[in-house]
């Protein structure tokens, strides 16, 4: 009985041999085979769309993938398509380098470590380093 929470694409290995007992086999073929998530028959496509912040994928046959299409048909009619993101909910846009001013965190770094006080290596520089280095350079 087909279930439609197992697996539904099936990987068939195919090995040739050539007969030879110590040569491993020359040639493999590989098929995938898609089964439609809704009546267990042959897929056609893999058809994706998203619901709620969350993107599904279904294979489906020609006459199943018509009819999602269709059911959807208004509701794209009538949508604003977005770009798709990086996972992190934040687009390219959101990508922008951080603007610094003041000085530089390893100048800070260095400057602090000749006058005898520890700072991390990595990590933000605390604010009151730098406004102690900033008054010496002013």
């Amino acid at each position: 009985m087909w279930d439609r929470h197992t697996a539904v694409r099936t990987l068939i290995t195919i090995e040739m041999d050539i007969g030879c007992v110590e040569e491993p086999p020359v040639a493999q073929q590989r098929s995938v085979t898609l089964v439609d998530d809704l009546d267990g028959g042959k897929a056609a496509e893999t058809v994706g769309f998203g619901l709620d912040g969350a993107l599904y994928t279904i294979d489906l046959s020609k006459k199943n993938a018509a009819a999602l299409r269709k059911a959807l048909a208004e509701f794209v009619d009538h949508a604003r398509r977005v770009r798709a993101t990086n996972g992190s909910g934040r687009g390219r846009a959101g990508k922008r380098p951080v603007q610094r001013n003041g000085p530089a965190p390893a100048v800070v770094r260095e400057w602090a470590a000749a006058q005898g006080i520890t700072v991390s290596a990595r990590g933000r520089v605390p604010a009151e380093l730098v406004a102690q280095y900033e008054s010496a350079h002013a």
